[in-house]
């Protein structure tokens, strides 16, 4: 039986557990979470993603590509299986595996209290499951493991608890051994009670056997593998390490407790093992849900800061406490126009109020509050802390802002997305695609904040810019179906960028006389490299009014205008210090557009003689090929300026790890499938900006039509 929503939404704050589904694409996150609606009876029947009628992927796009693009928010109840009638609720993000949407991973990560990282059998640790641990590390995101796909060729258990050791430097606790594995495998041994559970097929895995008989050919490695569990829980507890060493047994419930705290202080990573496609081992993952991740009550409180004086804050995460949350995602829905996602840390917010945005200083008004499952909503009057919810009514609201009551205002750390590396130029094919191509790229660079838009100013082309080309394709598919705006789209381009490499120094002098009054600018500035990654720094150094105060501004917004618009080929200069050190003015003439300009000539000129170079993004690249072709695939990728990081060998196959520079990658799903006869696969995903070599950069001038003049 499907469940209401807004029964049971006041469980207590320590029985509501805020989890996310994170992994590499095709480790089963949208199946396990499937599973986990139809036991918890929020559906009632398994969707598919072969057959495109999962609950969590709900649109057109993902159902085509039977992949995740958006994550998706929904909130079920389960009872642990020990225990009757005692429901805790479980609200659920269901996140891409694809790195084009990491946004969408990245800013569930922030919001949420624990997760379950979900890894293929056969294939152990990839790379994105290593991108996903690596952004819940940032945040401090508890986690358990779901081993899935232990029914595939070539699974094997306990090689991928070794690369979760090895490969995201995890301490794993082994909670359940798999008996059997492929097509034996029927269920687990879990290590703490010494049961045997067998899944049924008949019902959809949705009853099992519980016995006390261990499988003969276990028992051996049973024991061995829970002795090996309560030292490692004995060890993060001093009393139970003191009991464990006095040879003394130590009760369940209180390894449960003890790893419970461990799980929470992120010392331990509870593994456990099943096959979601197949129905088995996704109940005592929900049981561990409720044993092992935080609910509010394990945090305690949430740390901001104060926007008027910069001083640390905290809030209690209760609903007596003044309201504060994290408006964590922007949605645009055809219904009821732009939902914001909304994770309330303390207090409550009821509908028709205001709520201030302590992170833009705006108040504004919460017309209405819905508890979401995927793409269908029910309403409610008010939202508690340890709520998930989505806001009608805020129209300025961005992803990572604060909001909160007025007379305490805090603000909540931001949320921090990787930049653009591909883009491409937009031009709407009629004149009225042209109205709708503006709105259309605004509520969409609203939703996903790694999609970038802005104006070439040499052509006058639009560009969009992103992580990926799948993401740009999505977008471009979105415009079409969403906002009826037919587009022609250009060849994806890099996403180079500018800087120098030395320090230099320029005169900028903007004298124009037309009769009447003229124009006078004049400044001096110097540029300095600062360090990759660091960005760009104006200093104002100017002593004795050289210029006045008011014009100094002009100065900066020049500097700024020319670094975004390029010297060298057009593409945005980073990683600059620049000063105004001197500069003088007229009386009359001087003015804020004579001031930019001369900014605009002394930039130029000074970035000219800094020796300009140019950066590219460099990506991960991991392609798992079988043997017999990988001298082949490492030669191939040679030849495009790759730097190969080291082989290894999973199952039957060669994982080859390189960094590529993304300008030679174009078109390599291609090249790759001929030249393995389709067998071969790869992944990849931003990693760096470098250096550009010198004869390249020629060749991009010889092709260049990009002018660099002053406006």
């Amino acid at each position: 039986m499907a469940q209401d929503i807004t029964a049971n939404r006041h469980a207590e704050l320590d029985k509501i557990r805020n989890i996310g589904i994170i992994a590499h694409i095709d480790a089963g996150k949208t199946t396990t979470t499937e599973r986990i609606l139809y036991y918890t009876g929020k559906s009632h029947k398994i969707g598919d993603i072969d057959e495109g009628n999962t609950q969590m992927d709900w649109m057109e796009q993902e159902k085509e590509r039977g992949i995740t693009i958006v994550s998706a928010a929904t909130t079920a109840f389960w009872t642990h299986s020990g225990v009757k009638d005692d429901p805790y609720r479980i609200n659920i993000i269901d996140t891409p595996g694809h790195v084009d949407f990491t946004a969408e991973v990245e800013r569930s990560l922030r919001v949420l209290d624990g997760g379950i990282t979900v890894l293929d059998a056969e294939e152990g640790v990839q790379s994105q499951s290593e991108t996903v641990w690596r952004q819940a590390d940032k945040y401090k995101v508890p986690r358990i493991c779901f081993v899935n796909k232990m029914d595939k060729l070539g699974a094997d258990f306990l090689a991928t608890v070794k690369s979760i050791e090895d490969r995201l430097g995890a301490n794993p606790a082994i909670m359940v051994l798999p008996i059997g594995a492929e097509n034996t495998y029927v269920g687990n041994v879990d290590l703490l009670t010494r049961t045997s559970l067998k899944w049924h097929s008949d019902d959809l895995g949705a009853s099992y056997d519980t016995t006390d008989e261990v499988p003969e050919d276990m028992k051996a490695q049973v024991e061995e593998y829970r002795q090996k569990l309560v030292e490692k829980i004995a060890e993060t507890d001093d009393k139970l390490l003191e009991k464990y060493l006095g040879g003394e047994e130590i009760s369940v419930e209180d390894l449960k407790k003890a790893l419970r705290a461990a799980v929470i202080a992120y010392k331990l990573v509870p593994i456990y093992a099943g096959t979601s496609l197949r129905n088995k081992g996704v109940q005592p993952l929900l049981d561990a849900v409720i044993d092992y991740l935080p609910s509010p009550v394990d945090l305690g409180e949430v740390k901001g800061e104060n926007p008027k004086t910069n001083e640390p804050e905290m809030r209690k995460l209760v609903p007596e406490e003044k309201l504060c949350g994290l408006a964590f995602k922007i949605q645009i829905d055809p219904h009821v126009g732009k939902l914001t996602y909304f994770r309330v840390y303390s207090g409550k917010v009821i509908a028709g109020s205001y709520i201030y945005n302590s992170s833009k200083s705006i108040t504004e008004r919460v017309g209405r509050i819905l508890l979401m499952h995927a793409n269908t909503r029910e309403e409610i009057k008010e939202a508690y802390a340890g709520e998930i919810v989505a806001l009608v009514g805020l129209k300025d609201t961005g992803t990572g802002d604060t909001l909160c009551v007025d007379d305490a205002p805090i603000v909540l750390e931001k949320i921090t997305f990787p930049e653009p590396v591909i883009s491409l130029a937009i031009e709407p094919q009629t004149k009225a695609d042209q109205e709708k191509l503006g709105f259309a790229l605004k509520r969409l660079t609203e939703e996903d904040p790694t999609f970038v838009v802005k104006t070439n100013h040499e052509t006058n082309q639009t560009i969009i810019a992103g992580i990926g080309e799948l993401q740009l394709e999505v977008m471009v598919d979105r415009m079409k179906r969403e906002f009826g705006v037919l587009a022609n789209v250009g060849a994806p381009q890099v996403a180079y960028k500018e800087t120098i490499k030395i320090e230099s120094q320029a005169e900028g002098k903007y004298i124009r006389q037309s009769g009447g009054r003229g124009q006078y600018g004049h400044c001096y500035l110097r540029l300095e490299p600062k360090p990759r990654g660091e960005g760009n720094e104006f200093v104002n150094a100017i002593k004795g009014g050289a210029i006045p105060a008011e014009f100094i501004t002009s100065v900066e917004k020049g500097v700024k205008e020319t670094q975004e618009n390029g010297v060298l080929l057009g593409y945005p200069v980073v990683d600059v210090k620049a000063t105004l050190y001197d500069g003088s003015y007229h009386e009359v003439d001087s003015s804020d557009v004579a001031f930019k300009i001369a900014a605009s000539m002394a930039f130029q000129s000074a970035a000219k003689k800094a020796d300009l170079t140019l950066l590219e993004p460099v990506m991960k690249v991991e392609v798992t090929t079988p043997a017999e072709y990988m001298g082949d695939v490492i030669g191939d990728l040679s030849s495009k300026r790759a730097q190969i990081m080291g082989t290894e060998e999973r199952s039957r196959a060669t994982i080859i790890n390189a960094v590529v520079p993304l300008a030679e990658l174009s078109g390599y799903a291609t090249q790759l499938r001929s030249m393995s006869q389709g067998r071969a696969s790869y992944y990849m995903e931003p990693s760096h900006y470098e250096e550009v070599p010198k004869n390249i950069v020629q060749d991009l001038l010889a092709k260049s039509t990009f002018t660099g003049r002053v406006e």
